[in-house]
């Protein structure tokens, strides 16, 4: 019996790591319903000034911006019966670190995808998780035994810590 899942692709956008995901999901027919944050960047910077008006300081600006950001991060978490959080080589996601550790105060569980490089800096996060990895097949691999009790034999650095 399949169990159908709705998942939160939270963390970096600037990679196709989500289209990996959901190309993956379509692949294997896998019950899951995908959502995740507004991924166009200059959308997600300037919803706040864009619908209440603009600022002149840019505290106020991304403070908007944030609140609108934070209202649709918040719902869809809460609906989500698993969050995928990628950390990218980019940039710093601070954001990605808030939707763990939301997920994690909700009792969402959630799986942690990020380069080798990273584990130190993401130890807590990292210990939080009911799965850490690298790639996005492996989160396929995780979704396909998780909804259908399949067993794939994804790439090796899949490390279950709990």
């Amino acid at each position: 019996m399949d169990v159908e899942l709705t998942v939160y692709l939270a963390g970096e956008i600037h990679s196709d790591w989500r289209d990996q995901i959901a190309d993956g999901v379509d692949e294997f027919d896998l019950p899951v319903d995908l959502t995740g944050p507004v991924t166009d960047h200059d959308a997600s910077d300037d919803c706040g000034i864009a619908i209440l008006g603009t600022e002149e300081n840019p505290f106020w600006k991304d403070h908007k911006g944030a609140k609108l950001n934070a209202m649709r991060t918040r719902t869809l978490i809460g609906e989500a019966d698993l969050v995928v959080v990628r950390f990218g080589d980019k940039y710093k996601q601070w954001n990605a670190a808030f939707d763990a550790g939301y997920a994690a105060a909700l009792g969402t569980p959630y799986i942690v995808m990020h380069p080798k490089e990273h584990t130190h800096a993401l130890k807590e996060v990292d210990a939080e998780a009911m799965a850490v990895c690298e790639t996005p097949e492996q989160v396929v691999a995780i979704l396909r035994y998780i909804t259908r009790g399949e067993l794939t034999r994804p790439s090796p650095n899949l490390s279950i810590v709990r």
